[in-house]
């Protein structure tokens, strides 16, 4: 952790905080967070990149960590998130990158490749595939369904401001690394799933949790229940796009997302490859969603394998 450097970039009007490790040996990897996660959470990939010859960023999204708030953090769209990533890699003067984004952060590295694949030299996501229009939640799940919570205005800040930001990041981690949907009954919020006696993931320390806890400290939770849950209808959009650049998907067989409705169907019958022809995909048998941090080293191989094999 200690190799890991940070700077802050000044990106269209904000001072986005990026970590930075390694020397451009073979090429750029940029890897973009989801939530409740933040550029730490890839703290053993940028090693493991760095290790094999490869300069490795990781941004805190605008909103996120030690990133700027936009001043209207509600007016803020997926197409900020892509031009921020551009302007990344423009003022550190990198022509083309590899992008490896975990949950939502996997929509800008794909909406990046689709929209200016002149700047991509493929893509790696872990726990979400392309999909041109998301997938529907309101009337194939019951209304306690997590993301239908959080997307409802006031609710989840409600349900979050009981705690603080730490309980809140041990909660989420705790529900988001099982197999199951994190679904609420209609007298419960789903912060009250896991309470203070349920036991962190093995892979998951108190140390971790801290790291976190001030990051999100620092950051609130209003910009990260804007993007991505109020705002998975509100993609950017194109005619039948299709992703030109190689790319990875890695999925944990236990990740809870697979119960997504129409998520499993829609990887292992191959039909996500209509719209990424140039598609790996991986199943890991143990992996949760947050298998780069329960399976470091497993991951940092298939991703390293993938980036080499690209170059």
């Amino acid at each position: 952790m200690e190799k890991i450097e940070h700077s802050y970039l000044n990106i269209r009007g904000l001072r986005l905080h990026i970590a930075h490790i390694g020397k451009d040996e073979l090429g750029t990897v940029v890897f973009l967070h989801g939530f409740p996660e933040i550029w730490y959470s890839w703290r053993n990939q940028m090693i493991g990149v760095a290790e094999a010859g490869f300069r490795a960023i990781a941004p805190d999204f605008r909103g996120y960590g030690l990133s700027d708030q936009p001043p209207e953090p509600e007016s803020t769209t997926w197409e900020d998130l892509v031009a921020d990533l551009l302007g990344i890699l423009d003022s550190l003067s990198i022509p083309k990158a590899f992008m490896v984004g975990k949950d939502f952060g996997a929509i800008p590295a794909y909406q990046l490749a689709v929209h200016h694949p002149d700047r991509v030299l493929g893509v790696v996501t872990l726990g979400v595939p392309f999909s041109p229009a998301g997938f529907s939640f309101d009337t194939t799940l019951p209304k306690g369904f997590y993301i239908t919570r959080w997307r409802e205005p006031g609710r989840a800040e409600a349900d979050f401001g009981r705690f603080d930001a730490k309980r809140v990041v041990r909660t989420i981690y705790i529900l988001f690394s099982g197999s199951e949907l994190p679904i609420a009954e209609e007298n419960q919020e789903i912060m009250d799933l896991a309470d203070s006696s349920t036991p962190l993931p093995s892979w998951f320390t108190e140390e971790d949790l801290a790291a976190y806890a001030a990051l999100y400290e620092k950051s609130g939770f209003r910009l990260p229940l804007h993007i991505p849950y109020r705002t998975l209808h509100l993609r950017m959009t194109k005619a039948d796009p299709k992703v030109q650049v190689p790319a990875l998907l890695v999925f944990g067989e236990k990740d809870y997302v697979l119960k997504f409705p129409g998520m499993e169907d829609y990887i292992r019958s191959g039909t996500v490859k209509h719209f990424v022809p140039d598609l790996e995909i991986i199943f890991m048998p143990e992996g949760s969603h947050f298998l780069q941090e329960q399976f470091p080293d497993q991951a940092n191989e298939l991703i390293v394998k993938f980036l080499k094999n690209h170059i």
